[in-house]
């Protein structure tokens, strides 16, 4: 299992290394093994889980291999799919794809093994659930299947402090107890408000308090 990244931020590129496995290290490996071919995969699970991040990054390393990648968001997909040959196609939210799309990814599927083809696809929740047409749903019911596992609060407030240790920020217990406890929880949002409160503190050359982060708050910073 990977470490700790130490190079995360909310502006970093996603790639595998700056991913926090958590329990998901058998996600990890399958993907691992779809960048050179091995079967099609079929993460879930809920907004904000890390979903997009782990295709992005997944075809930022088929590129990174030589091998032709492409990403693509259901809710900015049109008609037509990429057809590349030895393409890893990531398409994001699937459960969003209009009926011409769901075609398209439907005929990707039939094409895939004689075009060389893998397919890295996302939705929130298990195949039997997707509100795709049938034939489509049960091509995606018969890949991998993964269910991304969210990070428990213990790791979430490890990523916070190693965060603010390597920019030299002291964050108190309760500001993080806070963040977790009434904050968004997945991990960019976390990271978003570590980073200001970090900038209000150099800014208004004051510790990083609670009642510092209940000012950001009530002047609109996204909770």
């Amino acid at each position: 299992m990977r470490q700790l990244t130490l190079d995360i931020h909310p502006d970093a590129p996603p790639t595998l290394d700056n991913f926090v496995v958590g329990e998901n290290a058998a996600l990890i490996d399958a993907i691992e093994h779809a960048l050179i071919g091995a079967g099609h995969l079929y993460v879930w699970g809920p907004d904000g889980s890390g979903r997009s991040h782990l295709l992005q990054a997944a075809v930022t390393a088929a590129i990174a291999a030589n091998r032709p990648g492409g990403f693509v968001a259901a809710s900015t997909c049109g008609q037509a799919l990429p057809a590349d040959a030895g393409l890893l196609l990531a398409v994001d939210d699937i459960d969003r794809l209009s009926p011409d799309a769901q075609i398209a990814l439907f005929n990707r599927f039939n094409a895939a093994r004689e075009r060389r083809q893998t397919l890295l696809l996302s939705g929130p929740c298990p195949p039997r659930d997707l509100r795709l047409r049938e034939d489509l749903r049960t091509r995606v019911g018969q890949c991998l299947i993964f269910e991304l596992r969210p990070l428990d609060d213990a790791t979430r407030r490890e990523i916070l402090e190693t965060h603010a240790n390597r920019r030299g920020l002291i964050v108190p217990d309760d500001v993080i107890e806070f963040m977790l406890r009434h904050g968004r929880r997945d991990l960019p949002t976390l990271l978003h408000v570590l980073d200001a409160l970090d900038r209000a503190s150099l800014e208004r050359k004051r510790a990083v308090t609670l009642p510092l982060l209940r000012e950001l708050i009530q002047a609109g910073l996204p909770f």
